[in-house]
């Protein structure tokens, strides 16, 4: 059994939605922490980006922003309204860590090194996206 490894990952949007989608007017991103949402910034912020700690532990990802079961552990981006300085959430997309290639997972972790997601913030309709995040959507590098 391996011993856990600690993994920076930073999630990078990149394409932003705007403030406002249908209803919601003070429209906000973060990623979700347990149940929370944390580290959200307007969803008109140019570059936002969120640095996550990961653990490996014998080829699984584990850590309080890894959601799912064994063998299909994502992270969430999560969107809110802010509405009366409280976050509502309204919609959430996964970005699946086993779709990363593990050999850029082994470079990070071997190397001390940050596995990052670069994701589009904005689906085909104009919208903030949500559900899984597929390539073209997404790209995993390592920095």
């Amino acid at each position: 059994m391996d011993l856990p490894t600690e993994l920076s990952v930073v999630v990078r949007g990149t394409d932003p939605p705007g403030r406002t989608f249908a209803s919601y007017g003070d429209v906000h991103v973060g990623v979700q922490v347990g149940q929370d949402p944390t580290g959200l910034v307007p969803a008109d912020t140019p570059s936002p980006a969120w640095p996550l700690t990961v653990r490996v532990v014998d080829g699984d990802f584990r850590g309080p922003a890894v959601h799912g079961k064994k063998g299909d552990r994502f992270l969430y981006l999560t969107w809110v309204d802010q509405v009366g300085g409280r976050p509502h959430g309204f919609r959430r997309g996964k970005l699946m860590l086993d779709r990363a290639d593990p050999a850029l997972v082994t470079a990070a972790v071997d190397g001390g090194r940050t596995l990052v997601a670069t994701v589009s913030l904005t689906d085909e309709k104009g919208g903030p996206r949500c559900a899984r995040y597929d390539p073209p959507a997404i790209t995993w590098s390592v920095e």
